[in-house]
């Protein structure tokens, strides 16, 4: 199925460069016709002109200048649309580059990785390699931030559902082209992160005009009166009252400069987002849904006769005027003249007055609906992948073909597995480099993924709700003096401090207690599953500690021994990287030792 989704995408990404390429020819040819018309318009009214034609003239710089506002507006949106396809195209191939696992190139949402988190920094969800490199579409920092957030929280069963029926409906083939045009569309403009959020917490205590409400009085008086006395002063009158009209300008444009910049700064600064939520959102204002979820999110979009995008448009030609300012000449003039600055303030606290609340809640939107897109284009280019079920069991995990969609530079070998009940806990050993590790990692990342409302790399899957814990990469913190050892306990510590609130735990721990002695390390490995057994808590333990196996005996029923194994043949180590039921048999360390040049039986004799 991977090569067939591989051959769609190509096939995609081909047809849109055949498109874009008519695109870019249209775009040129009318680029020129705008030169043309432009020339045109200066020869005709200069001939007019100097002939003393003054009414021809002026009619000739008013047509042609309309004319080329006309194809100037006609030259932008082909320009748009040639854009949009490149865009498009890169948007399959980025679908290949994920399918063939080049996720170099990806955001690996760095700035959402948490060593503390409970589970992320174990099981690849963020960083390099990550599954959020592999599932995540968004360009926008709303819509990386509300994926992220369910990668680290689990979603409740209903709200899991929910999000299944979304984005059953957005990965339909006959939805592909609106959803890649809907992932598309951001890529046109710049993102920083978090823009939007900063702006809102911002705007929403800043109110210049309640605190200086004589100079909104100012603002619709003095710039008419000022015009006014510029036209007397041309027709011959005193010129002084417009010269200190002018001053008074100057003299407010002076005091207020700060709160000028101030508010000139934040606003541009989400001026590209703005047009990018624009864009998005009449996109999804526009297309008719069927799920009960995208419904709710589509019918948010209008509040009190208009529509997000049309809010969002409003803010962004605000914000677009006011960025007039930025040409010294122009800015001199519109200044002291019409108190450019302060109208644009003004209008920018009016539309706070009306829409700030919409936006909120719009930009919420959005981000929901990206998150879902991405889980769709992910769900779209993995058909083969299973829509996990929920259990009523308590720990149910049961799973057919289980692997990890990590893993790309062999086809991952799957695994079936199954397990339920509170307090059990599956003891799993095996030789060195079996999977034991990767399995672990496997269970967790489906779970992860499972309880955020997204496909699971299965043939079939079912699973209980609970809170998903890992153990395995601890590390040396020299800024705080901490050993990997002592790192370790800290993190099984906050295992136990979990379970004790009351909460379901399905936890994942990798060869516990690895720094100390084998007798400690033994001791307190069964008695951390001991404890663990009378908790509400179930999960999986690593390890090259046979002795564990022994508690299989002690806990029946409750303690279950699995294994992977290898085979020796010749120099050769053969793995299967099969679950099988008991306690691993076969070990291959001495023979890794040798394979890199450590002589065993040397040593042996020489200890004799």
């Amino acid at each position: 199925m991977i090569e067939k989704r591989e051959e769609l995408y190509t096939s995609r990404a081909r047809a849109f460069a055949a498109e874009e390429e008519k695109a870019a020819s249209k775009s040129t040819l009318v680029s020129w016709l705008r030169v043309a018309v432009f020339l045109a318009g200066v020869a005709l009214a200069w001939y007019f002109f100097s002939n003393n034609n003054m009414a021809e003239g002026a009619i000739t710089v008013l047509l042609f200048y309309a004319l080329f506002i006309v194809v100037l507006r006609w030259h932008s949106r082909l320009d748009f649309k040639h854009q949009q396809l490149m865009l498009l195209r890169r948007v399959n191939e980025q679908e290949v580059e994920r399918l063939q696992g080049k996720l170099r190139n990806f955001d690996g949402g760095d700035t959402f990785i948490n060593a503390q988190h409970p589970y992320t920094s174990d099981l690849d969800i963020f960083g390099q390699n990550s599954l959020f490199q592999l599932m995540n579409r968004s360009v926008t920092s709303i819509g990386k931030s509300r994926l992220a957030s369910w990668f680290r929280n689990a979603a409740a069963p209903a709200e899991v559902l929910k999000r299944q029926e979304a984005v059953a409906e957005l990965a339909q083939p006959e939805k592909l082209d609106w959803l890649q045009a809907l992932l598309a569309l951001p890529m046109h403009y710049k993102h920083d992160q978090g823009p939007a959020d900063t702006f809102m917490e911002w705007f929403s205590g800043k109110s210049f005009y309640r605190q200086h409400p004589w100079v909104k009085v100012l603002l619709f008086v003095l710039p008419p009166l000022t015009l006014a006395a510029a036209v007397a002063w041309f027709y011959g009158y005193s010129g002084w009252i417009a010269v200190a009209l002018l001053l008074v300008q100057f003299w407010l444009a002076y005091k207020f400069r700060v709160e000028r910049d101030e508010y000139y700064e934040k606003s541009i600064g989400i001026y590209e987002a703005m047009r990018s939520y624009t864009r998005q959102l009449q996109h999804i204002e526009e297309h008719p849904f069927s799920t009960a979820k995208l419904q709710q999110l589509r019918q948010g979009l209008q509040q009190s006769g208009t529509t997000a995008s049309a809010s969002l448009h409003k803010l962004a030609n605000i914000i677009d005027y006011f960025s007039w300012r930025l040409s010294t000449l122009m800015a001199f003039f519109l200044n002291n003249l019409l108190m450019w600055d302060f109208f644009w303030m003004y209008r920018l606290e009016n539309w706070r007055d009306k829409f700030l609340p919409q936006l909120k809640e719009s930009l919420d939107i959005l981000a929901e609906t990206e998150a879902l897109a991405s889980i769709a284009a992910f769900q779209h280019a993995h058909p083969g992948y299973a829509v996990p079920r929920f259990s009523q069991q308590q720990f149910e995990f049961r799973a057919a073909a289980l692997a990890h969609p990590l893993i790309f530079s062999v086809k991952p070998v799957a695994n079936d597995f199954e397990m339920q009940g509170a307090g059990n806990t599956m003891v799993i050993t095996g030789s060195n480099m079996s999977g034991k590790t990767t399995f672990l990692r496997t269970v967790g990342i489906n779970m992860v993924m499972a309880l955020m409302g997204a496909p699971a790399c299965a043939e079939r899957m079912l699973v209980a709700p609970a809170q998903v814990y890992t153990a395995m990469r601890t590390a040396d913190n020299l800024a705080e003096n901490t050993s990997s050892f002592y790192a370790e306990l800290k993190r099984l510590r906050m295992l136990l401090e979990l379970t004790e609130q009351g909460q379901p735990v399905f936890y994942l721990l990798d060869e516990i207690l690895k720094g100390t002695n084998s007798r400690d390390r033994h001791l307190g490995a069964m008695s951390l599953i001991r404890q663990l057994h009378h908790r509400n808590a179930s999960g999986l333990i690593s390890t090259h500690d046979l002795e564990l196996g022994a508690m299989e005996e002690e806990l029946p029923g409750s303690v279950q021994n699995y294994s992977f194994n290898s085979d020796i043949i010749g120099d050769e180590i053969r793995f299967d990287y099969k679950l099988t039921p008991g306690i691993c048999r076969s070990f291959n360390a001495s023979k890794l030792m040798q394979l890199m040049g450590i002589d065993i039986e040397n040593n042996k004799q020489a200890h004799i």
